[in-house]
């Protein structure tokens, strides 16, 4: 059997992965940073391996994962974060004759991932996307005409890590410097009104061709202003798909990517925000409404032919553990009962974060998750766009 490396195993994706490729003949290696997750307990693992943290110790990691290639048979690998993401792009040329993995070159890998190249390819070719102004190319203590609030978002970064809402120019400068200090360069993006939708577009390219797309309206947060989406549904809108492959053929970019867009309640338009570079926490979505992503990108990855999956949306995906945490969060908790039991008992209502066939996971996963929602600091990060 084909062995596949899920990097950053620890993940709750991770846990759909190990399924979805387990059932379609592969054996899933998940290396993890972590005991205390997700992924490193899930039945679905033919092997799980400890290993040095891809963002903390990125070159600790590299050695260990050559050392593991050199001693051990892996034919596939797939990150299931940013960082790992990441970390394949910047040592593609030294990996890429060891293992088969499918991920942009370095320099089209960041017009994606890099917030602030991607805003620039979007203002040059007109797309849907936010103002934005590159902070690095002002002058200290310079104002000029623009639409606030904004924020200041790092140019890379994960979820709000780093984010921060002004007023004025006044604030941005009074605050940059020690957000530049801890994050990089970074831009400042008009803020877009709360009251729209906001949606994700999956999407799989070879050789400039879709070949598997969904798309995902994100109904519920926690917490409620800035945080991760915790209840969700699969939906059809081909306009979005299009725009986001567009984007996609602009910077040359194949294999997988994930879209965040949102609607701007000021004009109705539906705007791009970012592209995650790796399957996102929610990717089970896509695998409940008929498209099988896993399977598709170790074909792609090991350049066999890639199924055209029929796709069934209109299936909800609850992110149990932090929807319950917004429930308890609503000031008017019947009312919010109301809101929150909808399709609980569905045939077309599923959990993201457990299942009865796998239960460990969601049980080790939610006192993890629990643990770092209350933690002040995870919280602080996660509201900083509103604060």
């Amino acid at each position: 059997m084909i062995k596949v490396g899920l990097l950053d195993g620890q993940s709750i994706q991770a846990v759909t992965f190990a399924k979805q490729l387990t059932n379609s003949g592969y054996e899933p290696i998940l290396f993890c940073d972590s005991k205390l997750s997700y992924g490193y307990h899930t039945k679905y693992a033919h092997k799980k391996v400890l290993c040095p943290s891809t963002q903390k110790e990125t070159t600790d990691f590299h050695n260990f994962f050559l050392n593991y290639l050199a001693n051990e048979k892996l034919e596939v690998v797939i990150p299931m974060n940013d960082y790992s993401a990441k970390y394949l792009s910047v040592y593609k040329p030294f990996l890429q004759h060891k293992v088969k993995f499918s991920i942009p070159d370095f320099p089209i890998f960041m017009r994606g991932y890099n917030k602030n190249q991607l805003m620039q390819v979007c203002a040059i070719n007109n797309l849907p996307h936010p103002t934005t102004i590159d902070i690095s190319t002002l002058e200290k203590d310079s104002t000029m005409d623009f639409n606030f609030p904004a924020l200041i978002k790092p140019n890379e970064t994960t979820g709000a890590r780093g984010f921060k809402k002004v007023n004025n120019f006044v604030e941005l400068w009074e605050v940059y410097e020690p957000i530049f200090k801890e994050f990089g360069d970074c831009h400042l993006q008009e803020l877009i009104p709360g009251g729209g939708m906001q949606y994700k577009v999956q999407l799989l390219i070879k050789n400039h061709h879709v070949t598997n797309s969904t798309v995902i309206e994100k109904h519920r947060y926690y917490p409620v202003n800035g945080g991760s989406s915790c209840f969700n549904r699969t939906i059809v809108n081909n306009e979005l798909v299009k725009i986001c492959t567009e984007v996609l053929e602009i910077i040359g970019w194949e294999g997988f990517a994930d879209f965040d867009l949102i609607e701007d309640p000021r004009d109705g338009i539906i705007k791009i925000m970012e592209i995650n570079p790796r399957v996102p926490a929610c990717i089970k979505a896509s695998i409940i409404s008929g498209v099988n992503f896993p399977k598709a990108i170790v074909d792609l990855s090991t350049d066999n032919p890639i199924e055209t999956y029929i796709y069934k949306p209109n299936k909800y995906l609850r992110y149990f553990s932090i929807d319950l945490l917004w429930l308890i969060s609503q000031k008017n908790k019947w009312q919010g009962f109301k809101e929150w039991k909808k399709q609980l008992f569905s045939n077309r209502h599923f959990l993201q974060d457990g299942e009865l066939s796998d239960p460990v996971p969601f049980i080790i996963g939610t006192c993890s998750g629990i643990v770092k929602q209350i933690n002040p600091k995870f919280r602080a990060s996660k509201k900083a766009m509103n604060t």
